[in-house]
């Protein structure tokens, strides 16, 4: 998303972090102000205003259910993409307390399903609290089936949890051959799918699913938690008297209403734009591997396809976002949910890739070749003169 320069000479303002926050899709806002006038009524109430608001609510749910192939009985709206990914991890441990309470997981998760795990553990086992029990992944982040099988087979294990793509360096995880793996174990799998719903096909074999609306161009604060019919789940939190058991507090039904719509629509031309995302990143891939002392992390095939992380020797990545910035780019450095406590990426990390001087792109769905050939022009520019300042 760029705006022309203006005369002053400051340059354009190029938008490279969708991965954080895409912008309002246009089929969004239009529903999104109508639904204001409708849906603003408690959706629990039986007078007419709470009827219409209802009505919003099963339709968001709906079209929502319908996107993803789920039935609209799996859709619960929650306040975030993190109180999803809380609700469907704890919601697990609490049917079945009897299993355990340790939560088998990829060392790439989101720090929202680690955080769940820990206070699983330090909530119901305090006396002996144990840290989850983390799988390996190999050098582009990917973790195998076979791995996740054995860890779940440890003692207290209640949940396995595999994101369907990882939000730093998009590789796309093996989740249906994990849920096959796990058949017949009893043990239940969550998805994390914040990054990918919207932009890949939701993987088959969850019990539970998290996604969350404005990675697609839909509001922020709406969430979407999956429960597939038959799974044992349980509220891991206060009950709230809502019409739907699984969520508490007052649902935001006008974004709701437009998170559905932001999602139906970018499913609508998701394979085109998709398409030309993935060959702007191939674009990127080559230029940025290019400039010396560079390293390129991730699946080169297997990702997501707006999205590309690298890492640069010698160079402090809040140094280098800053300077690229100045330059009219903005973009993410370091984890995608430590960053403003400039703590190295733990997804890095685990990968066995350099955790400083990284930097993350994510493409937006307007992105242009002029766009991308541009900072591939201040990228190198900016690099050597962090370097140059340090003396090197």
């Amino acid at each position: 998303m760029t705006n022309a320069a203006d005369r002053s000479g400051v340059p354009p303002r190029t938008y490279l972090d969708t991965a954080s926050g895409e912008p309002l899709h246009p089929a969004a806002r239009d529903v999104l102000m109508a639904a204001l006038d409708r849906g603003w009524a408690d959706p629990r109430r039986l007078h007419s205003p709470g009827r219409d608001a209802r009505l919003v609510l099963d339709n968001a749910r709906a079209v929502v259910a319908e996107c993803l192939g789920v039935r609209p009985d799996e859709v619960s709206f929650t306040a975030s993409g993190t109180d999803a990914v809380h609700r469907g991890v704890l919601g697990l441990l609490a049917a079945r307390p009897e299993r355990g309470s340790r939560v088998v997981m990829t060392a790439v998760e989101h720090s929202a399903v680690a955080h769940a795990a820990a206070w699983a553990r330090g909530a119901d086992h305090a006396d002996r609290p144990e840290s989850p029990v983390e799988v390996a992944v190999d050098r582009h982040g990917r973790v195998a089936p076979d791995e996740v099988v054995r860890a779940a087979g440890q003692p207290g294990v209640g949940a396995v949890a595999v994101q369907s793509a990882n939000h730093e360096v998009g590789t796309v995880q093996p989740v249906a051959e994990v849920a096959a793996a796990l058949a017949g174990s009893g043990v239940p799998l969550f998805v994390d799918a914040c990054a990918s719903m919207g932009r890949l096909p939701l993987p088959a074999g969850w019990s539970t699913a998290a996604g969350s609306a404005h990675k697609w161009g839909g509001p922020a604060g709406v969430g979407v938690l999956l429960v597939r019919k038959g799974t044992r789940w349980t509220t891991p939190f206060p009950l709230d008297d809502r019409v739907d058991e699984r969520v508490a507090g007052f649902e935001n039904v006008p974004a709701a209403l437009a998170a559905a719509a932001a999602l139906r629509a970018v499913l609508a031309d998701g394979e085109a734009v998709a398409s030309r995302q993935a060959a702007l990143v191939d674009r990127l891939r080559a230029g940025v591997g290019a400039v010396p002392d560079v390293e390129v992390v991730g699946d080169p095939v297997d990702r997501l396809p707006h999205l590309l992380t690298f890492s640069c020797l010698y160079v402090d990545g809040e140094a280098l976002v800053e300077g690229l910035s100045r330059r009219g780019y903005a973009v993410a450095s370091g984890s995608a949910c430590t960053a403003s406590t400039l703590e190295p990426s733990r997804v890095l990390a685990a990968m066995g890739a350099l955790t400083h001087g990284n930097v993350r792109v994510s493409l937006g769905r307007d992105a242009t070749e002029a766009e991308v050939d541009g900072f591939l022009a201040a990228l190198p520019e900016v690099v050597a003169g962090i370097r140059a300042d340090a003396g090197l």
